[in-house]
């Protein structure tokens, strides 16, 4: 599927978009992790939860559940990242 990094993590991936696979948004992130170590940090916190100031999206609709199935074609973004 393809990923589209927001600019704030674009230094773990060099570009604006990616490719990643998955059966759900959790796979997803693990891929991205694999290919972009320590991206996955930024955006999921230790109990497995996205962080308070993400947001992800599959095909335009906002998602927060890390167990929903992603099958393609699907377009996945993370937008809305705050902090220092």
């Amino acid at each position: 599927m393809k990923v589209i990094v927001p600019t704030p993590l674009r230094s773990y991936s060099g570009r604006r978009e990616v490719d990643a696979r998955g059966a759900t948004l959790a796979d997803v992130l693990a891929d991205l992790d694999r290919q972009f170590p320590g991206i996955r940090f930024r955006v999921v916190d230790e109990q497995e939860r996205p962080r308070p100031h993400v947001r992800f999206f599959v095909n335009g609709s906002q998602v927060s559940d890390l167990a929903r199935p992603s099958s393609p074609p699907t377009s996945w973004s993370s937008s809305r990242l705050s902090g220092g």
